[in-house]
Order: C-alpha cells, then structure tokens, then sequence
C-alpha cells in the first residue's frame, strides 16, 4: 500500500429523517422550533441578510472597476517552450504537450529563461526581446 493509494474509510451513517413521530427526536416541529420565519415553509432571509441592519457589502466603500473589456492572456516563457515535443508550437500543441492548461484569451510569449531549440511559434503576442531570442535561433515568432 502506497500513500496515494489510501481512501477515506467508508460511512454507513443513514440520512436523518425528520417529522417522523415525537420517538424519533425529530417529530412535531421537525427541528425548526415554534413559529418564526425559519419554521415556515419557505421561509428564511436572502444571503448576507443582516435582520435589516444595513449588510456589510453596503457598509464598506466602493473602489475602482473591473475593465470587462480586458483580455486575460495565458503566459509561455521560452523555458517552457523548451519541452514542446513539435517543430511548430501552437496552443493546441502546448495544451496537448501538458505545457498550459488553458489558452483563455491567447498566448502571450515571455523571454524567460533559453530558448535551446528552433521552433517556429504561433501566439497573439511576444514580447521584443522574446521574439529576438526565437530569430536568433533560425526560428520564426508569428503573430495569429
């Protein structure tokens, strides 16, 4: 037996089954007590309710914004295209290397890091001194 081979130990605890006679622990009210908003069927306040206190979200002050118009770019550093298996790296072929999980709003290339190999890579952008690390080595920086 190995560490990650270990599981947590099986329960055999039965779902509690309310308003089923006063034996049971659970009759009569089923638990939600007498009256009130709580007992009712369908009852209960909205979340971040606070019993009509002005809630804490509107309390606190406000700052900046969130730009809906901005791309979130996933980012490749040369060090990571080294262990592409292609001549040609897209995302595709990084995604199916196990380099990146996600392509979200395209790749952008870093020069982190060296670049040992000529490749010829494929992505929304790259930064000046990436691209020139790429040339260098014979391969092409295309912009999609």
């Amino acid at each position: 037996m190995k560490l990650d081979e270990l599981k947590p130990a099986q329960t055999n605890k039965t779902r509690t089954r309310v308003g089923r006679g006063i034996g049971s622990g659970l009759g009569k009210t089923s638990g939600r007590g007498h009256k009130g908003q709580k007992a009712r069927s369908g009852g209960g306040v909205r979340r971040g309710f606070e019993g009509g206190q002005t809630p804490l979200y509107r309390r606190l002050p406000k700052r900046g914004f969130t730009n809906i118009h901005a791309k979130d770019y996933t980012e490749v550093t040369l060090t990571m295209l080294n262990k592409a298996t292609t001549d040609e790296v897209t995302a595709e072929s990084l995604i199916k290397d196990g380099i990146i999980s996600k392509e979200k709003d395209g790749i952008v290339i870093l020069a982190t890091g060296k670049l040992e190999k000529k490749l010829t890579v494929k992505a929304v952008r790259f930064t000046k001194a990436a691209k020139e690390k790429i040339e260098a080595l014979g391969g092409k920086a295309e912009v999609i």
